[in-house]
C-alpha cells in the first residue's frame, strides 16, 4: 500500500511581541527603509569633526585580529589560504580587510550588510555594499529578515539569494530594531562645537585681515569744497598705502592736520574657546569609550591609560567583537560546506593588549635577569 507523505501543516512561528506593526513609511508591508537623512548627518559628522572619524579607525584597528579553528586538517589548511586570498572588492584582499569595513560601516550607521560572493558552486570572495541603500522587512518569521533593494527601474525588489547576505545590527533596541549608531546624540553637541569652531575662524580672520577707520577733523570755518578735496587726498593716499602693503612693499602714510585712525572692531577681545570646546569633545569622546588621549586630546601633561580604562576599553572591544562573529562564522561555513568539508569551526580572536609596552619589555628584562641570577 502506498502512503501519502503528511504534508508538514504545523503554523509558522508567531512572536507575541511583534504583531504585525509595521513602519509608517508603509503600512502596508511593513518596509523600513535603512537609509534616511539622519545616516547622512552620521557621515557628515566624522568628516566635519576628525576626532570622531579618529575613534571610528582606532575601533575598528583595536577589535581585529583573529584566527579560525577547523576540526579537519584538510579544512584547516583550505580555510587559511581562503581568508588570506579572498578578494572583497575595491582592490582589497584578506578576511582583515572585508572586517575592517564591515565593522565601520556597523559603527557609523548602526548596521552594516555584506555578501559571499558565489560563482560555479564555489566561493569567490565577499563584497560589502552601502546599507543606506537597502530596505528591510520581516520575513516568513519573526526572527527573519529580508533584504530589498533597487531594480534599476526606480523601483525595489527582495535581493534574490538571501542566504548568502551578511546583516548585523549593533545595540538594537525594541524603538530601534535595526541597530542604532554610535553617534547617536551626538549631531546636537557637534552643531554647537562648529558654530564655535566658525566663530573662531571668523574672528581670526578678522584679526588677520584688518579694517581701517580713517577719520579726518578738519577746521569747522573751512570751505565745504576745500574740506571734501583734503578728506579726499587722505583717501587716495591711505588706498595706496593699503594696496602696496598687499603686494609685500612697506609704504609710509603722512597726512597733515588732525586724523585719527582706529582698528574696526579692535576693541573687541578674541572669546577664550579652550573649556567650551574641551565641554563639547568631552563629551562626544565618552561616547565612543576610548580615552581622550588616544585620540591626540592631552588635557593632562601626565596622562596615561589607567588599569581600570583598559578594563573598559577591553569590555567595549570584546563587546563589539560579539556582534560581528557570527557573520564570520557564516563565512567559513559557507566555504567549507561549498567545498565539501567539515563545516564546524571556532573564532580564535587575538589577545587585547593595551598596557603600556615600556613597563612589559621592563618586566621582562627582570624576569631574565632573576632567571639567570639563580642559575
Amino acid at each position: 500500500m502506498n502512503r501519502k507523505r503528511k504534508e508538514n501543516t504545523q503554523p509558522a512561528a508567531k512572536c507575541q511581541l511583534r504583531n504585525g506593526q509595521v513602519h509608517p513609511f508603509d503600512a502596508l508591508r511593513g518596509f523600513v527603509p535603512l537609509g534616511t537623512g539622519e545616516e547622512q548627518v552620521y557621515r557628515q559628522l566624522r568628516e566635519a569633526i576628525p576626532v570622531l572619524d579618529a575613534a571610528i579607525e582606532k575601533l575598528v584597528r583595536l577589535s581585529g585580529g583573529f584566527s579560525v579553528e577547523c576540526r579537519s586538517k584538510a579544512a584547516q589548511t583550505r580555510l587559511d589560504a581562503f581568508l588570506a586570498n579572498l578578494p572583497c572588492g575595491y582592490g582589497q584582499i584578506g578576511i582583515d580587510n572585508f572586517l575592517n569595513c564591515f565593522m565601520d560601516s556597523l559603527l557609523t550607521y548602526g548596521r552594516a550588510v555584506g555578501e559571499i560572493v558565489v560563482s560555479r558552486d564555489r566561493v569567490r570572495g565577499l563584497c560589502w555594499g552601502d546599507v543606506t541603500a537597502l530596505t528591510v522587512t520581516e520575513g516568513d518569521s519573526p526572527m527573519e529578515v529580508v533584504l530589498w533593494g533597487p531594480d534599476g527601474h526606480g523601483q525595489i525588489r527582495p535581493l534574490p539569494y538571501q542566504h548568502l547576505l551578511l546583516f548585523t545590527t549593533l545595540h538594537p533596541e525594541p524603538a530601534h530594531p535595526y541597530g542604532v549608531s554610535l553617534f547617536r546624540g551626538m549631531p546636537f553637541l557637534a552643531e554647537i562645537l562648529m558654530k564655535i569652531y566658525t566663530a573662531i575662524g571668523s574672528n581670526w580672520e578678522r584679526a588677520g585681515n584688518i579694517r581701517y577707520s580713517v577719520i579726518c577733523k578738519g577746521d569747522e570755518n573751512l570751505d565745504p569744497a576745500v574740506a571734501q578735496e583734503r578728506g579726499q587726498q587722505v583717501a587716495n593716499e591711505w588706498a595706496k598705502a593699503m594696496e602696496d602693503g598687499k603686494n609685500g612693499t612697506v609704504r609710509d602714510f603722512v597726512a597733515m592736520g588732525d586724523v585719527e585712525i582706529k582698528v574696526i572692531g579692535g576693541e573687541a577681545p578674541i572669546l577664550n574657546s579652550e573649556i567650551p570646546v574641551r565641554q563639547m569633545l568631552e563629551q562626544l569622546v565618552a561616547k565612543t569609550g576610548l580615552p581622550p588621549f588616544l585620540l591626540g586630546l592631552n588635557w593632562s601633561t601626565t596622562e596615561r591609560m589607567s588599569t581600570q580604562q583598559a578594563d573598559i576599553l577591553t569590555s567595549e572591544l570584546w563587546a563589539l567583537r560579539r556582534t560581528v562573529e557570527p557573520v564570520l562564522t557564516k563565512i567559513c561555513r559557507t566555504f567549507l560546506a561549498y567545498e565539501g568539508l567539515d563545516d564546524r569551526v571556532k573564532i580564535c580572536w587575538n589577545n587585547i593588549s593595551l598596557h603600556d609596552f615600556t613597563q612589559e619589555a621592563q618586566a621582562q628584562l627582570y624576569l631574565a635577569q632573576a632567571e639567570q641570577a639563580r642559575k
